[in-house]
C-alpha cells in the first residue's frame, strides 16, 4: 500500500520519485503547474517506507525498484511512453527502472540531484541512523522542524504546506517522522554500473546551490549533464518551471 498523487489524461505517464526522507508531496509544485507542460497523465508515489507507504524488510535498491514497480505497472498504457523522472534517491530508482529489470522499462530517464560522492563518515552515519528506532517529539512543531531539515526543505517549505504532507505522523507516544529509519541502510548506490546497464536514455541534472554533489561529480556520469539554475538540492520545489524546462529540451510530450 501507498499514497499516490495522479492527475492528467493520455496515453503517456511522468512518473515522479522522490528523495530519501521526503514524500511524494514534494512534487506538488510541478504537479500544479501540469496542465501548461505535460501531454499525458502524471503520478507521484510515496516510495517504500516513507510517507504512507508500506514498510519492508530490506531498502536495497532493487527492492524499492520492484516495489515501485508493481505500483506503477497497472497505471501504464501499452501505446504511450513511460518518462520516469527522479530526485535524489528517486533518481537512483529511476536508474534501476532504466534496466528494464523490473517489468518496466521507461522510455526516458531524467535523474535530478543524485548524490555521487559517499565518504565513509557519510555512511557510517546513515547506518546509525538505521539502527535507531524512531525519534518521538512532544509537539508537531518539533517534528515538522526536524522533517524540515532530513528532507532538505527547511527555508523553501513551511508546516503545512503541499510539499510536506505526510511528513509527520502522530502515534500513541508522540509525534515522529513518517519515514522508517532502516530505510537509511540503503548505502552507497553502484551508480556506474546502473548507467552502463540502462536500456533507455538517461539525463543528469543538477542545480548550483545544491550541497550534496558537484557538477563534476554528475559529469562523470553524465557528460552532458544538465544545469538546473541557481537552486538547491529540491530544485523541483523552488523552481518547478527550470525542471520543467529541462524535461522539454529532451522529451517530445512536454509543451513548449
Amino acid at each position: 500500500m501507498t499514497s499516490i498523487e495522479q492527475g492528467g489524461d493520455g496515453a503517456d505517464l511522468l512518473l515522479m520519485l522522490h528523495g530519501l526522507g521526503a514524500t511524494a508531496g514534494v512534487w506538488s509544485p510541478m504537479c500544479a503547474q501540469a496542465p501548461a507542460h505535460w501531454r499525458g497523465r502524471w503520478l507521484a508515489l510515496d516510495l517504500p517506507g516513507h510517507g504512507e507507504a508500506d514498510r519492508e524488510p530490506s531498502y536495497a535498491i532493487g527492492q524499492c525498484a520492484a516495489a515501485v514497480a508493481r505500483v506503477v505497472l497497472p497505471h501504464i498504457a501499452p501505446a504511450g511512453r513511460l518518462v520516469v523522472l527522479g530526485h535524489s534517491f528517486g533518481g537512483v530508482i529511476g536508474l534501476a527502472l532504466a534496466s528494464g529489470w523490473f517489468g518496466l522499462l521507461p522510455h526516458r530517464v531524467f535523474g535530478a540531484g543524485i548524490k555521487v560522492a559517499w565518504s565513509d563518515e557519510e555512511l557510517r552515519r546513515m547506518e546509525a541512523l538505521a539502527a535507531q528506532p524512531a525519534r518521538r517529539f512532544a509537539t508537531p512543531e518539533e517534528a515538522w522542524d526536524r522533517y524540515l531539515k532530513v528532507s532538505g526543505l527547511a527555508g523553501i517549505a513551511t508546516p503545512g504546506c503541499a510539499a510536506v504532507r505526510r511528513g509527520v505522523v502522530h502515534d500513541g507516544e508522540g509525534w515522529r517522522l513518517a519515514m522508517d529509519p532502516r530505510a537509511n541502510a540503503v548505502g552507497k548506490p553502484p551508480l556506474d554500473e546502473l548507467m552502463t546497464l540502462a536500456r533507455c536514455p538517461v539525463h543528469l541534472g543538477r542545480g548550483a546551490g545544491d550541497a550534496l554533489v558537484t557538477m563534476a561529480q554528475t559529469r562523470t556520469l553524465d557528460a552532458g549533464a544538465s544545469d538546473l539554475g541557481p537552486f538547491g538540492h529540491n530544485v523541483m520545489v523552488e523552481a518547478p518551471e527550470r525542471v520543467w524546462s529541462w524535461i522539454a529540451s529532451f522529451e517530445g510530450a512536454a509543451r513548449a
